[in-house]
């Protein structure tokens, strides 16, 4: 062998021992710097039973959707699942509870006003809800159903109108409170008919329900999942449906868009929310399984026949539909002035 060839060899083995000592070194601290990271240790929530708070009374849409989520969700958390009914200010005596709660096991079931335009319309509102709530799924979505007293007259949607626009301020509309859709839906369907009923407000769609039967008002915008049971037992007359096409909901009514006010189109929306100090994993954990449960088949049926298209978003999801409805309703409020009493 030449000194060059012995040289070469020489310089390769060293070159070959070097290497080899890198990746035994890297292999043998490797697995160290792996176990001084441990996996992140479970989620230990809920400790405690959870409330869910609604802001209308029992029997209410927000009451039965509460309802019917509060028991598979009390299975998938292991631990109780309590509704508890606050009714009152349209919604925000329970949005204001649900925001100030600091046991990280309260959330709310709440509708379109409460989280959206309730410090717009009424700047003494104790709680802003585009900053102190966390949005967490967006339960279900459903046109409004423009309902009549039978005394009314008009047989069609056009008809209806002209007696409305002829009645002026003799006619009056309920709603389950001021701010809500009912009542920021009814303000805009007055600029679009030239009609100017009065509004009377009421702890709930029931009572409004009630106050229709009983002739004490003559209108109001009702979700379809309560006003169609009385319209079909003949206690109620329907006039359309404020949806620009028929409502799988009811199917049978037809729109307002298809009875001529083209382009009118409302929903009401029923979400869950949750305080914005409750901590963000457990925020996550709440919108995943929620939204799972509103879509399972026996969760959607249910939901489907108390009058509601299932949505079970994300919580990104309702923060855009937040996003949406805060500026169609503050729209209104601005066109009518409209002040909370």
């Amino acid at each position: 062998m030449s000194k060059q060839t012995f040289r070469r060899s020489l310089l390769l083995s060293a070159l070959a021992a070097t290497f080899a000592s890198g990746a035994l070194a890297q292999a043998q601290t490797t697995p160290k710097a792996l176990k001084a990271a441990p996996a992140a240790a479970p989620l230990a929530w809920p400790t405690k039973p959870v409330r869910i708070l609604v802001g209308f009374p029992g029997g209410s849409t927000p009451d039965l959707v509460a309802r019917t989520i509060a028991e598979p969700l009390s299975k998938a958390l292991g631990q109780p699942v309590i509704v508890e009914n606050k009714p009152g200010a349209g919604g925000n005596i329970a949005a204001d509870t649900v925001v100030k709660a600091t046991d990280n096991h309260t959330i709310g079931v709440l509708i379109n006003g409460n989280m959206t335009i309730a410090k717009m319309l009424n700047p003494a509102t104790p709680f802003d809800p585009l900053k102190e709530l966390a949005p967490i799924s967006l339960i279900g979505t459903a046109p409004l159903m423009l309902t009549a007293a039978t005394t009314t007259p008009g047989s069609t949607v056009q008809e209806f109108f002209l007696a409305g626009r002829n009645a002026g301020t003799k006619w009056s509309y309920g709603s389950p409170g001021v701010g809500t859709v009912g009542h920021i839906g009814m303000e805009l369907l007055k600029t679009k008919t030239n009609m100017d009923p009065v509004h009377v407000p009421y702890p709930g769609n029931p009572q409004v329900i009630n106050a229709l039967i009983g002739g004490q008002i003559q209108l109001a915008l009702l979700p379809p999942g309560l006003a169609a049971q009385q319209i079909r037992a003949g206690k109620l007359k329907a006039i359309g449906v404020t949806s620009t096409s028929r409502s799988p909901l009811v199917p049978e009514y037809p729109s307002l868009d298809e009875g001529g006010l083209r382009g009118f189109q409302l929903e009401i929306w029923t979400a869950a929310a949750a305080p914005i100090s409750m901590p963000k994993p457990i925020v996550a954990k709440l919108s995943a399984l929620i939204s799972e449960i509103a879509r399972t088949p026996e969760v959607r049926q249910k939901l489907f026949q108390q009058g509601w298209q299932v949505a079970g978003t994300s919580a990104e999801g309702l923060a855009m539909r937040i996003k949406a409805d805060t500026a169609l309703l503050g729209g209104v409020i601005q066109m009518r002035n409209i002040k909370a009493e």
